[in-house]
């Protein structure tokens, strides 16, 4: 491969909150004699494409940090990608707004066209970014649940949709896609088919697509605003290159925002705080990124990615008994279900969360994503690590 997914680099002490854990907050150290493999936080244990820190550099060797606005190129750069990437078409700068992260979109967007107290429809299971927002912030959350079908897939119960839109009266819902932490591609008719019931329930919808670069085994990122000229002028589009290419710290996400009135009120409320300004060398990270190395570097990424599933789907269905999951298409999270393992076992998901964590395995709680007997694991890292992770729950969890 032309880019390095193989290097361990030591991450300890710079700025990294996936190894240097914040007490009362994700997971707690290891016992002593374990090293952390991180597997919690969705970040990735890779060094980023190296024209995002050339970018930043060539910036930061200029000794002027004053007022700016944002280049041409930052909008043409995120055009192009988009373009390229998802074959969209008649996207212009108009169209794109700077945010500050993802969750600061959605809540803009929230308080633009709701008010506290109201309900908003989200799936289940659930990003914990949107429990807590909404909840911070005084919505009401009602869930619709995602079931499996009889080949473990997740689905979307349209029936169930619609019928929570029309008994709380609901008019904001979020979707999530791909979905995190499910790991669903969503399928062109999958899209149709969630937009025609948020249509006829006069719901607009905030579609979270920070994912959408990571997408795996052939399946194919549907943009929710291209699925019909309703779905574009109901939607509010978020993106960010910051999982794409490890560059959350940096901060700095964007929305895509067709229809002029909707663009309006979200753009006047994000200014209200004053806080929604792009950060210099954020503009720069973006521009970097989405180069023409940037998409070279995205697929031998999604090449890894792919890999580091297999070996643990693998690993799990022939050594696991009980645990159950759905192959990701889409992210590079893996999502188990422990309720059999656990019956058989006679454990609780806290006594098995914590013999992982104990042995260095730093897998996340599963549970504040609104599911009771899961753990979320983290696989964007050099494949030898994943092997090493998976050797400890061999020997210190699963199999002791």
């Amino acid at each position: 491969m032309k880019y390095d997914f193989t290097s361990i680099i030591d991450r300890r002490g710079m700025d990294s909150l996936a190894v240097d854990l914040k007490p009362g907050f994700g997971p707690q150290p290891p016992k002593e004699g374990f090293d952390i493999i991180p597997m919690w936080v969705a970040d990735m244990s890779f060094p980023t494409l190296p024209t995002i820190q050339e970018a930043i550099i060539e910036r930061a060797n200029h000794p002027m940090f004053g007022y700016f606005t944002p280049k041409k190129e930052y909008y043409d750069s995120i055009i192009k990608w988009h373009e390229d990437r998802n074959g969209v078409t008649g996207m212009t700068p108009d169209h794109i707004g700077y945010e500050n992260g993802v969750l600061g979109c959605l809540m803009s967007v929230v308080d633009a066209f709701s008010a506290p107290g109201d309900y908003i429809l989200v799936h289940s299971p659930t990003y914990i970014g949107f429990t807590s927002s909404l909840t911070n912030n005084g919505r009401r959350i009602i869930l619709s649940s995602l079931v499996k079908d009889d080949e473990g897939v997740w689905r979307m119960d349209y029936d169930d949709m619609d019928a929570k839109l029309k008994k709380y009266n609901i008019h904001l819902a979020i979707f999530c896609s791909p979905h995190n932490p499910c790991g669903r591609v969503w399928k062109r008719e999958e899209i149709e088919q969630a937009m025609e019931v948020y249509k006829n329930n006069d719901c607009l919808v905030i579609s979270d697509e920070i994912w959408s670069d990571i997408i795996l085994y052939g399946n194919k990122h549907i943009p929710t605003q291209s699925v019909s000229e309703d779905a574009k002028n109901r939607t509010v589009a978020i993106y960010a290159p910051s999982k794409t290419f490890n560059l959350a710290g940096l901060v700095g996400a964007y929305h895509i925002i067709y229809n002029k009135y909707l663009r309006d009120r979200v753009r006047a409320q994000s200014s209200k705080s004053h806080y929604n300004q792009m950060n210099v060398l954020s503009m720069h990270a973006l521009i970097g990124a989405y180069k023409e190395e940037g998409r070279e570097w995205v697929d031998e990424l999604c090449m890894v990615l792919g890999e580091n599933i297999d070996y643990a789907c693998d690993h799990i269905a022939n050594n696991y008994k009980g645990i159950k999951f759905f192959k990701p298409e889409g992210t590079y999270m893996l999502y188990i279900d422990c309720v059999e393992w656990l019956k058989e076992h006679g454990m609780t998901l806290d006594e098995l969360y914590k013999a992982g964590t104990d042995a260095g395995v730093m897998w996340q709680d599963g549970r504040p994503f609104n599911h009771p007997h899961a753990i979320r694991i983290n696989l964007a890292l050099p494949k030898s690590r994943v092997i090493e992770a998976f050797d400890r729950l061999d020997k210190y969890v699963f199999l002791r």
